[in-house]
């Protein structure tokens, strides 16, 4: 098994960001070869995906760990896939995000290296301008009325 890992300053409190990443319908949003996620009770999850020109769909499992801020994930199969992510304070308003996958999948490490910080850059994205539609709706949409 080979495990990569990667860690991001992100400019959001880290509860904020644990609030979105925790919800299991949101793993779509960051995650682009996913096109569906539905959680089916406990830790079960339905998932779907476009990999390689394959639609492919199955159950994985997601675990929240609230007091530590942290999820573990995997789904069973030829490769044994799972991985976990942590989020910490890095101030007032900005959190550290480190996320570990381990897999047995037979690719290049630096493709696997590089779609892993693809997916942390583009769920820093998705979170934060998550985060700046609610508090805009909050304050009675983006001219402020």
């Amino acid at each position: 098994m080979t495990d990569y890992s990667h860690t991001a300053t992100i400019d959001m409190p880290a509860a904020e960001l644990f609030a979105f990443l925790r919800e299991p319908r949101n793993l779509p949003r960051y995650f682009p070869q996913m096109t569906q996620a539905e959680p089916e009770g406990g830790d079960a999850v339905h998932v779907e995906a476009d990999v390689h020109g394959q639609h492919v769909e199955g159950e994985a499992w997601l675990k929240v760990d609230e007091k530590s801020r942290s999820l573990r994930w995997g789904a069973q199969g030829p490769h044994d896939y799972q991985g976990e992510l942590a989020i910490e304070d890095a101030g007032p308003a900005s959190s550290r995000l480190t996320v570990t996958l381990h897999s047995v999948r037979d690719a290049e490490d630096e493709e696997v290296q590089r779609g892993l910080e693809e997916t942390v850059a583009a769920l820093a994205h998705t979170a934060a301008a998550d985060a700046d539609v609610q508090a805009a709706e909050e304050e009675g949409g983006w001219t402020g009325r």
